[in-house]
């Protein structure tokens, strides 16, 4: 073991020999840490992955550098079909051990996989469209998307449940059991996916009809030692009585036959016949306003079209901002500065989750003033060699990110390579800057001679 305070090597001793640091309360924690892992690890091992989840976040609550529990949340994450962040959780891992590391084969299999990776962006793409149609209330196409990303990712617990719901919703019980049944065999006690199958179960069983009694219909008495059975509107009757009912009953009904049912029908027929001219007179009268309710459909289904093609640029854009932050953390872990700086400056933080805020801010703060001292070192270079439009695009971005770099250096030679490529009016602000910010020196005299020239 490592003591905290000094980085020494102190075995399992509680104090540190080096510094004397008192170690008792960080081997509790570290122990805590390794019990809560291998909670996780059992509840991992018979399927209970949601357990699993929160177990492996509180021993990583205790201990930040518990690799082995940081390592299997990724793959738990990644059997729940949320990849990135399990891609998430292994690039943590690699950053705090850089070798002799497990994460760093997942990473590398999942990097020379291009066709998986293409499948996570197509499936988070429609399960965010399954989210909007849902906020639209079309369930229908709700439910189309969540086919398409349950066909490309199987193991999404969430669409699962989503599916699931707007079925529920649908009342299509038999299938939103099924659905859930299914998530069921990814989690075994996933508490989202059991709530909602007690209630499908509950819904089910209001709606089958109770079963009839069969002895309701029947009765029975004790003759002697025998038990006699029979049904409660039994009577008897000879063959004679059986012929007079029936030819009664042939009488009467021819009767009621031609004195009550023929006229009825022909009067039903009259009725029909005039209903139906009614019906064809309210068809044609009403075709009009059809047309026009057809018309604006038509309308807000292009402005729901709109809507999307916006929706699916921000999705583009989320996730090229991973994949830059992704590029940005591989150059630099190869010591390639100017890369990794160039990928940062692309990544759009606003589409960054919480966790890979924090590996940005962490890698820029690093990179940041490497990736500056590159770009000077080139552009001044550049403009050295006469190539003004190289040196100009260099010094801005330095400018950019901080605009007094090398006390005002950066500033003043990006407003020489402007007026030397011929740019007066673009070279003045910075010219002024150099004069405002760093009077009485040589460089804020010459800026001056400049700017009194072009006025």
């Amino acid at each position: 073991m490592i003591c905290y305070r000094c980085g020494a090597e102190v075995g399992d001793a509680k104090r540190c020999p080096s510094c004397g640091a008192n170690l008792s309360v960080f081997l509790k924690a570290r122990y805590i840490s390794n019990a809560y892992y291998n909670l996780g690890l059992e509840q991992a091992s018979v399927r209970n992955l949601s357990g699993a989840v929160v177990s492996l976040k509180n021993s990583l609550k205790f201990n930040k550098n518990n690799i082995n529990a940081r390592n299997l949340l990724g793959l738990v994450y990644c059997e729940m079909g949320e990849v990135v962040d399990a891609l998430s959780e292994w690039v943590i891992s690699r950053s705090y051990q850089s070798e002799n590391n497990l994460a760093n084969r997942y990473l590398d299999e999942i990097q020379q996989n291009r066709g998986h990776l293409d499948t996570v962006n197509q499936t988070i793409k429609k399960y965010n469209q399954a989210l909007h149609y849902c906020r639209q209330d079309s369930r229908d196409l709700a439910i189309i998307q969540l086919k398409k990303v349950l066909s490309l990712n199987p193991k999404l617990i969430k669409a699962h449940q989503l599916l699931a719901l707007l079925y529920l919703q649908e009342g299509k019980l038999e299938l939103a059991k099924k659905t859930l049944r299914n998530a069921g065999k990814i989690d075994t006690d996933n508490t989202t996916t059991l709530r909602y199958l007690k209630e499908v179960n509950a819904r089910l069983k209001e709606k089958s009809p109770a079963k009839k009694n069969k002895d309701d219909d029947l009765i029975s008495y004790q003759s002697g030692n025998e038990t006699i059975i029979m049904p409660k509107r039994f009577k008897e009757s000879s063959i004679g009585s059986s012929l007079i009912y029936i030819v009664i009953g042939l009488i009467v009904g021819t009767a009621v036959t031609a004195w009550l049912i023929v006229p009825s029908v022909r009067d039903k027929a009259k009725e029909a016949a005039k209903q139906q001219i009614v019906e064809a007179s309210d068809t044609i009268a009403t075709n009009g306003q059809t047309i026009k309710e057809l018309e604006g459909e038509i309308v807000k289904l292009q402005d729901q079209l709109e809507t999307e093609a916006d929706n699916n640029a921000k999705v583009k854009e989320q996730t090229e901002s991973y994949e830059y932050l992704l590029t940005a953390y591989v150059a630099y872990d190869a010591d390639d500065i100017t890369s990794a700086g160039k990928a940062l400056d692309k990544v759009n933080t606003k589409y960054l989750s919480k966790n890979a805020k924090e590996i940005y801010t962490d890698l820029n703060g690093v990179v940041q003033e490497k990736y500056l001292a590159e770009l000077y070192r080139e552009g001044y270079s550049f403009y050295q060699n006469g190539k003004y439009e190289d040196a100009i695009k260099n010094l801005k971005k330095v400018v950019k990110e901080q605009e007094d770099y090398n006390d005002g250096s950066a500033a003043y030679y990006l407003a020489q390579a402007y007026r030397r490529n011929g740019d007066l009016e673009s070279a003045k602000p910075y010219y002024q800057y150099v004069i405002d910010n760093h009077p009485n020196t040589e460089r804020a005299r010459t800026s001056q001679n400049y700017v009194n020239a072009q006025e």
